[in-house]
This record gives C-alpha cells, sequence and structure tokens, in this order.
C-alpha cells in the first residue's frame, strides 16, 4: 500500500457518541485496538508509523479507531472504563461488518482480551503485543503515584518522562516530536485519567475464556510494560503462542518492525509459503520440540542449555535445525509458526 492514503469513516458508539475510524490496505480486517494515547490524523503523520501500517496494510485491511474523547472522534468526556472501552471496540467490528482479526497493543490488548473472550464469534484471531493482564502489576503502586501526578501537575515534564519511558533508543529529535504528539493528544487531566486507566485494567478473570486462535509478543527489555507480564497473559489463555522479540522500545513500529510483523503475518496466515503451514509433529524431534518450547518461553541458547543440561552449542544447532524444518529465518518466526501448527 505504499502511497496510500488513509479512509476515515464515522459509525456511532456508546451513547450514539461518534467514532471515527480508518481503513487503509486490502485483505482480510485486522482491527488494532487504541492505545491510551492516540490520534488517527496525527499517527498518519509519523514516518515510523506509517512504515508499520504499511507493512501490514500490504497484507490486510488495518482498520485503526480513536476513542471516544480522543482524536477525530467525540469530543466529549473521555472513555475510561474497561467496560467503555469494549463497547468502542465493539461498535467498530460492528461497523466493519465483518468477522476480523484483532491486534491489541499496550493498554489496548485489555480491550481486545476482553471482547474476544465475549465475542468468539466475531474473532478469527488475536495478537497481543506488549500487553499485561493487571495493570497494577506494571509498577509499584508508589511509582505509579509519581508519575501520574507528574502527568496531571506538570504535563510538560510528564511527557517527557512518558517519552523516555516509551521511546528510550529515540534520538532527541524523535522524543520532542513524541512529546508533542503527546500534548497535542490529550490535555494533563485527560493524560492521568487515561493513563490511571491503564492501571486500573484487570482481565485475568476472562482469560481462560478466550477460545480463538492467540499468539502473544513481547520485547525482553520493554521498559513500560515488563516482559513478565506478557510471558503471563501467554500462560492464562488456553492454547496461545508466545513469542519473545528483542528490543526495549514499546512502541511496535519502533525498534524491529520486520521481525514484528513477520511473526503477524504468519500467525495470521499471510505471510510467505513455508513449510510449517502443514507441518506433521514427527518431522521435529521430541528434543527439537523441547527446545522451541523454551524458544517461545523467551530463553536464550545460554538458558536452554541450562535448562536442558546441554552445551550452549547443542543448544544453539538445535534452534538452527529448528529454523531450517519450519522455513523461518528467526526465533520469533520459529515460535510464531509452531503456535499456528499447535506444537506448543
Amino acid at each position: 500500500m505504499p502511497g496510500q492514503d488513509q479512509v476515515v469513516r464515522f459509525t456511532g458508539g456508546p451513547d450514539d457518541r461518534p467514532i471515527a475510524w480508518a481503513a487503509v490496505g486490502a485483505g482480510p480486517p485486522l482491527v488494532v485496538g487504541g492505545w491510551w494515547c492516540g490520534h488517527l490524523e496525527l499517527d498518519w503523520q509519523n514516518p515510523l508509523f506509517r512504515r508499520f501500517a504499511g507493512l501490514l496494510g500490504d497484507r490486510f485491511t488495518l482498520v485503526r479507531y480513536d476513542r471516544p474523547g480522543v482524536g477525530l472522534s467525540d469530543a466529549g468526556p473521555l472513555v475510561t472504563s474497561l467496560a467503555g472501552e469494549v463497547a468502542v471496540l465493539s461498535a467498530v467490528v460492528d461497523a466493519v461488518g465483518e468477522k476480523v482479526s484483532l491486534f491489541g497493543g499496550s493498554s489496548g490488548g485489555c480491550a481486545a482480551m476482553a471482547y474476544a473472550a465475549a465475542h468468539p464469534d466475531r474473532v478469527e484471531r488475536l495478537v497481543l503485543y506488549g500487553s499485561y493482564a493487571r495493570g497494577a502489576g506494571i509498577a509499584t503502586a508508589e511509582a505509579r503515584d509519581a508519575l501520574l501526578a507528574v502527568v496531571e501537575r506538570h504535563w510538560g515534564v510528564g511527557s517527557r518522562v512518558l517519552a523516555d519511558l516509551f521511546l528510550p533508543t529515540a534520538t532527541p529529535a524523535e522524543r520532542d516530536e513524541f512529546v508533542r504528539f503527546q500534548r497535542a493528544s490529550l490535555t494533563a487531566e485527560e493524560a492521568a485519567r487515561s493513563l490511571a486507566a491503564v492501571y486500573a485494567f484487570d482481565v485475568r478473570d476472562q482469560l481462560g475464556a478466550i477460545e480463538v486462535p492467540t499468539l502473544v509478543l513481547h520485547r525482553r527489555e520493554d521498559r513500560a510494560i515488563p516482559f513478565a507480564l506478557g510471558r503471563d497473559v501467554a500462560a492464562r489463555i488456553p492454547g496461545a503462542g508466545f513469542v519473545p522479540l528483542d528490543g526495549t522500545d514499546h512502541l511496535p513500529w519502533r525498534g524491529d518492525v520486520d521481525g514484528l510483523v513477520h511473526a503477524v503475518r504468519d500467525f495470521l496466515g499471510a505471510g510467505r509459503p513455508v513449510r510449517s503451514a502443514g507441518l506433521p509433529h514427527d518431522e521435529l524431534s521430541e528434543r527439537e520440540l523441547d527446545v522451541l518450547r523454551l524458544v517461545a518461553e523467551g530463553l536464550s541458547d545460554n538458558e536452554i542449555a541450562r535448562r536442558l543440561g546441554i552445551s550452549v552449542h547443542t543448544a544453539h544447532r538445535h534452534v538452527s535445525n529448528i529454523r531450517g524444518k519450519l522455513g523461518v529465518s528467526s526465533r520469533a518466526a520459529a515460535a510464531a509458526h509452531a503456535a499456528t501448527a499447535g506444537l506448543l
């Protein structure tokens, strides 16, 4: 979809408040959940975001939306409750008019998980990135209170603290741009309320009811949402695959975007043709299956060697053989293929 522009539409949401949603690309619909801070137009002006959207829009119809109170949607009170977020997502899926796959990123993952648990008939597959099940586990109570206070009382400083948290590898100019984006998207009061909602969400009781195929991706050194919380989400969803990714940036359109998108495409069935789509269980040895499960848990070759009591060289050789049999070029893609084929 290079050069293609997004098409913005409106649909009625909770209390008949207009919801702005945008579609771009071609193929099966992939709905991307709302972040704590977002804006359809301002995001689209970010070249890194547009590249990320383009990589997905090349295989899918990528659907995004602004919650009421944010961006191009109704300018009334900001929607911050989990029930309200799910109602907004439901309205967008209804507007799309067909079964969709969901990409729930960060706090948007909570609404995606809750919706998938309640409406399995409307969801084809579920992808979760940088997600969590209980917001209170993101940081200590003292750290959460301190961040909320600085965001509400000193939004200029708070927006810079958040930029450092979300974009640790960014240049000074990129951080400055993200600061401007946050302050253009939300007032200090709205930012504090939205961030408080992030910490308040708790979907642990709903995860066991998710029936749709699910893939959980999380960057190992994510500074915004700890890696352990992503692994916890995968453990709570029946049959979910877990793909650890290298990197520190929380936003998926930064860092190793290609590796992330490749794993998503493979799981959703729009990747390049590979043998793993019909991989028989007996093509991998029992030891290779053991190694693959540990790769999917996020373990390095050194950690796999210690866990299985083998040499690092042997662990590395097993991982290389697994990638060769699956026909993939990365550990993340191997884990995604294994989740799709039901090998985990």
